[in-house]
């Protein structure tokens, strides 16, 4: 309880409610919620009850997440919740050095109550060293349906091929699709099913959409970004290249931006996070690497600089913002080519997201017409054989 007062905790939200005591029934359950609901509160408070509770403390749980910057986020609420009563944690993850590596291998070796794991590191270190699995309690999968869409599906079997049959075995993810259901078949034993709020954003994000051609983006994204109430703000783009040419532009009108992508070292990409987290870098600019297990409050704004590809990814997209109960606005800048896609979002939504009318100065935007635009963009089909299929605009089409 001190822990979770020096945490600022207060009141338990709907998955705590209901996943806390079927974790404390030592049942295994899958939980379904939308991301910044609570999930990992809901299965470590429990957890670490038990672990009190137990005679067996080496390697008591493991968890398994996706990403690094969820595996430590996750190592972090241990920290927070575990501080006063002594149950320890240990974060494995790839991207550092052998220093990192050897500390990682004694601690899976000499044992923690707590491993946080990616699943490539700790198959290596797993097949790389003795690691005693025998006193396991808990396993925890949580973002499961990123782990999946991933490609991890196989590392996850054989990491619990090492693992004891008898054991708790807890599920979390933000979406339900049958592969996640089929998975819950094969690892678990009859779990109990939560689902809360599927595919539905925190009704106190203010969703706003601005219909533009792609050469009216850069100015567009200036003029939102001259709004001074907006002080802590993530813009998503749709890869690495684009993330790191919309970073030198932006750094030229506000020099408090940085870019977190993949080609940083893992000490840059946490030294990153930790001043956009104490608000000393105000535009963070990312792939869909920050959708998921980013835990950063006060989030004012959230930008889609490039349509997310699917639903789901736009959910974890904007669930950045309006986090612990608080409100926020999430801006999405839709072309010709992303409507039909912007559409499906909306209609996975059940709601119409306000278009917002461009400043006078960038003219005219194109008009919002998904069924027309249905395949702006899409390669043309064109003869390969004769003069028009080695024509200039067939190449540049394919090409495209």
């Amino acid at each position: 309880m001190e822990g979770l007062y020096s945490m600022g905790y207060k009141q338990a939200t709907p998955i705590q409610q209901q996943a806390i005591p079927v974790i404390l029934q030592k049942k295994d359950i899958i939980g379904c919620a939308q991301t910044g609901t609570g999930k990992t509160a809901a299965y470590l408070l429990p957890i670490i009850h038990q672990i009190l509770n137990s005679k067996q403390r080496h390697l008591n749980a493991l968890i398994i997440a996706p990403t690094r910057e969820l595996v430590l986020q996750i190592d972090q609420q241990i920290d927070g919740m575990g501080y006063f009563c002594g149950v320890g944690s240990i974060a494995i993850y790839g991207g550092n050095d052998g220093i990192t590596w050897e500390k990682q291998r004694h601690a899976l070796e000499e044992g923690t109550d707590i491993i946080c794991a990616t699943p490539g590191r700790l198959i290596a270190l797993l097949q790389s060293g003795k690691i005693d699995f025998s006193n396991l309690q808990h396993l925890v999968l949580d973002e499961a349906d990123r782990m999946l869409d991933m490609g991890f599906i196989d590392d996850l079997k054989t990491i619990i091929n090492y693992l004891p049959k008898n054991r708790q075995t807890i599920m979390f993810s933000a979406t339900m699709p049958p592969k996640i259901r089929k998975l819950a078949s094969e690892i678990s034993s009859d779990p109990v099913q939560i689902n809360i709020a599927i595919s539905k954003p925190a009704e106190r994000i203010v969703q706003q959409a601005y219909v533009v051609f792609d050469n009216q983006k850069d100015d567009l994204l200036k003029e939102i970004l001259r709004n001074q109430e907006y002080t802590s703000i993530i813009i998503f783009s749709s890869t690495k290249d684009n993330v790191k040419l919309l970073e030198k532009k932006l750094r030229q009108a506000d020099g408090s931006v940085k870019a977190f992508h993949s080609d940083l070292e893992q000490a840059e990409r946490e030294e990153i996070m930790r001043e956009f987290k104490s608000k000393k870098i105000r535009i963070l600019i990312g792939t869909d690497i920050l959708s998921r297990g980013i835990d950063v409050e006060d989030i004012s704004l959230v930008i889609n600089y490039d349509a997310p590809p699917d639903p789901e990814d736009y959910i974890h997209r904007i669930g950045r913002t309006a986090r612990a109960s608080k409100p926020g606005v999430a801006i999405t800048f839709v072309n010709q080519r992303d409507q039909m896609k912007f559409f499906q979002i909306e209609s996975l939504m059940g709601v119409d997201v306000t278009k917002m009318p461009l400043p006078e100065s960038l003219g005219k935007g194109p008009e919002y017409d998904p069924e027309a635009n249905r395949n702006a963009g899409k390669p043309k089909s064109k003869p390969m054989s004769g003069r028009h299929g080695k024509g200039k605009s067939g190449f540049q089409n394919r090409k495209r």
